[in-house]
């Protein structure tokens, strides 16, 4: 991998690993379009590391108070009832999921699952899966002319239950095109959750899985045989942490205001591409794979 490859591939780590887009698909497809080597599920998850790290220092404040919280709740019975000591538990079980088929389905997630053409279903279905979502999320804020505005839930309500849901949904992330974010917030919306809430649990979520993922992978740069190497992988995690920690204080305040429908168009619109670029023999389903 040269250092050129390593900053447009940070680039797109950064700038796509919050959106409910799918980073891990939108690596594949800037390879697979430059005629580059797949960089691979290892790359990926040492460069979710760069993003996540924009996570700890963006949600610094919530992290330390839950970490605090919970850590004292080992031996302070009182403390089990506050509620960020609740949300260090329900981190814990809701990244059970992810870590279990992470493992299980190793291989697959190194080959098969990088085929485009499921990449391509996945950013379909899946963008059709947020744009429900989101519209049943619009309908109970706005309500209507025979209904009345219905309040949605807080992170104060997440229980034991919903945060395995969670988890379950963040672990379709494993499958290229499906997006970490996206799945947990649909999730979220699917459940009842504000948009705030779904994206900011989504986030917390995803540390303990990045990070664990990002240092299980570590063993595999610069190893024979191998097209990524130290230097153009540190890099890009560097770029993506930069970018990333933009990208997440913008889109944090776009939900607020902002409905998901142009990401979910954006995701049907791309995996409509790639179907056409696939079936017309304009790009191989396996683009690149053959380098690694």
């Amino acid at each position: 991998m040269s250092w050129f490859e390593s900053l447009i591939l940070g680039l797109v780590q950064g700038l796509t690993e919050f959106l409910p887009i799918s980073s891990s698909a939108h690596l594949r497809l800037t390879a697979a379009f430059a005629g580059w080597h797949d960089p691979g599920a290892a790359f990926t998850a040492i460069t979710q590391i760069g993003t996540e790290a924009a996570v700890l220092i963006y949600f610094r404040k919530d992290i330390a108070r839950i970490v605090s919280a919970w850590f004292r709740s080992l031996t302070n019975k009182a403390m089990r009832s506050d509620h960020d000591a609740k949300m260090g538990w329900l981190v814990i079980v809701g990244s059970i999921p992810i870590g279990v088929l992470g493992l299980v389905f190793k291989d697959q997630i190194e080959g098969p699952f990088r085929d485009l053409r499921l990449i391509a279903t996945t950013l379909i279905v899946m963008g059709v899966i947020l744009g429900v979502a989101d519209r049943l999320a619009a309908r109970d804020e706005s309500g209507g002319k025979h209904r009345a505005v219905r309040e949605r839930k807080s992170l104060k309500e997440l229980g034991v239950r919903d945060g395995l849901i969670f988890g379950f949904c963040q672990a379709l992330a494993l499958v290229p095109g499906v997006s970490r974010s996206g799945a947990t917030i649909s999730g979220g919306l699917l459940m009842g959750y504000t948009r705030e809430a779904a994206a900011r649990y989504s986030f917390l979520l995803a540390i303990p899985a990045v990070l664990a993922s990002g240092v299980f992978e570590l063993k595999d740069v610069g190893g024979q045989g191998g097209h990524i190497s130290w230097g153009p992988t540190i890099f890009a995690t560097v770029i993506a942490f930069g970018v990333g920690y933009a990208v997440i204080a913008w889109f944090m305040k776009f939900i607020t205001t902002k409905s998901f429908m142009p990401f979910v168009i954006y995701r049907i619109a791309l995996g409509i591409v790639i179907f056409f670029l696939v079936g017309t023999d304009a790009l191989s389903p396996h683009a690149g794979e053959s380098g690694g």
